[in-house]
């Protein structure tokens, strides 16, 4: 999980959100409402945007995703790499008491797969 969340409100725009995720190296940005999770803009639905041909100005929004899936700390590795394939996502925030905690990336779980399966030192 990465703890280091790029997060913006729902009053932002596209170049906003994009510029932000390319500044951070991140492929997606949380929304806040206050402390709260309310959507989730990825670098898939900033592709979307560009393929309607909407410019930087458009407010994210338009294109979010509402109101996303999300897990708990104590939720397991199996139990998000689900959420993940099933619901077709890449990154899931990580919520404590309705207070966004972090993120998840696929790139995360593929991180703790390949250290289960790494040899380990003589």
């Amino acid at each position: 999980m990465t703890r280091s969340l790029l997060t913006v409100s729902a009053d932002a725009t596209l170049g906003e959100a994009a510029a932000r995720m390319v500044e951070r190296a991140v492929g997606a940005v949380v929304v806040l409402e206050g402390e709260r999770i309310t959507a989730i803009l990825t670098e898939r639905d900033v592709l979307k945007a560009v393929a309607a041909a909407k410019d930087g100005e458009a407010p994210i929004t338009e294109w979010m995703t509402r109101h996303p899936d999300t897990i708990e700390p104590t939720d397991t590795i199996d139990h998000a790499a689900s959420l993940m394939i099933h619901g077709g996502f890449r990154h899931l925030p990580v919520v404590d008491d309705g207070k966004v905690v972090g993120i998840v990336s696929i790139r995360d779980l593929m991180r703790v797969a390949l250290d289960d399966r790494s040899p380990r030192g003589v």
